[in-house]
């Protein structure tokens, strides 16, 4: 490629950046089409040949949706692309998960004006709303790969989701490739505001938690949650409101509590990640975290949980019957 040539590229990569920094998911797909090769490359050198490439490289593409408006050279974002994936490749390889909870991206200073900020949380709202368009056998596995911040491994996903990691790539490929669709189609809807409902889900689970410190979890869950609440191992259901019950009450005797760590939340699905603090003389007695996953019902109402040990030990006699 000849400097004149080099110079056209460039100026083309940049107004398809800025397009795709305000909210044109069309630009965003001709950006990642014109550098897929590259990407793909990265990967390549840093895996070897095998289906991880491919993961990395999609996994890449929806970590570049997220964070398309922190690029400060649009003219530059084949480079950024490629960090993304040489990030992406070595975190797989040192066993560890690349994507980043959406909420807790790097956010563009607030000098950049009020125009950028709201800019980047009309992108993040876009984004919930296009992911809430996708079905729940897709959109659980993109959810926890993408916006969790522990239950973020395939082995971990297939856990939750109680069906093989080959299974998980699929769905997670496919729910990739329609994300894509639903951006679209949601361009020109109402978007809610994400930040919003995030605040309020993290206050509820604090709130539920404080609920069962002070023996009020049952009477918590007959005022918030639905009647027909149940606890499913993978797809299976193994229990329902008592079990519950007796499981946090249980744990609180044995001297364990837990501590919110992070949350993600949608209309229809929301993710309480917990720290689980043992006490002095039985340190073992719980893993040292646990997630809960829960559906929701049609009016906000936890309807189904999955509760899962993303850093599992000997012990499993906690809340968590995993």
């Amino acid at each position: 490629m000849d400097q004149s040539s080099g110079e056209a590229a460039r100026l083309e990569d940049a107004v398809l950046t800025r397009a795709a920094q305000a909210g044109d998911i069309t630009a965003l797909g001709l950006l990642l089409e014109r550098h897929r090769a590259g990407m793909r490359a990265v990967a390549l050198s840093i895996l070897g040949p095998g289906p991880d490439v491919d993961d990395v490289v999609q996994d890449a593409a929806v970590t570049a949706l997220r964070r398309v408006g922190d690029v400060r050279d649009p003219a530059a974002v084949g480079a950024w692309l490629r960090m993304i994936v040489r990030n992406a490749g070595r975190s797989l390889l040192r066993g560890s998960v690349p994507s980043q909870p959406i909420d807790d991206l790097h956010l563009p200073s607030t000098d950049a004006g009020p125009e950028r900020w709201l800019e980047h949380h009309a992108m993040r709202n876009w984004i919930w709303e296009a992911v809430e368009e996708l079905s729940p056998t897709l959109r659980l596995p993109l959810v926890l790969r993408h916006f969790s911040t522990t239950v973020t491994s395939y082995e971990r996903i297939a856990d939750a989701c109680g069906v093989p990691v080959g299974t998980i790539r699929s769905r997670l490929s496919q729910g990739r490739a329609r994300l894509a669709t639903a951006l679209a189609a949601t361009a020109d809807a109402p978007h809610a505001d994400t930040a919003r409902r995030l605040r309020a889900s993290r206050a509820e689970a604090r709130e539920t938690l404080a609920a069962a410190e002070s023996g009020r979890f049952g009477a918590l869950m007959t005022e918030r949650w639905s009647p027909e609440i149940a606890l499913l191992r993978g797809n299976r259901p193994v229990g329902g409101r008592g079990v519950l019950v007796r499981g946090m009450d249980g744990d609180l005797e044995a001297g364990v509590r837990q501590r919110l760590v992070d949350a993600v939340a949608g209309r229809s699905l929301v993710v309480w990640e917990m720290d689980l603090i043992n006490p002095a003389d039985d340190p073992d007695h719980c893993p040292p975290s646990v997630a809960w996953l829960m559906t929701l019902d049609g009016v906000g109402r936890p309807h189904r949980l999955r509760l899962l040990h993303p850093r599992p030990v000997r012990a499993l006699q906690s809340l968590t019957p995993m």
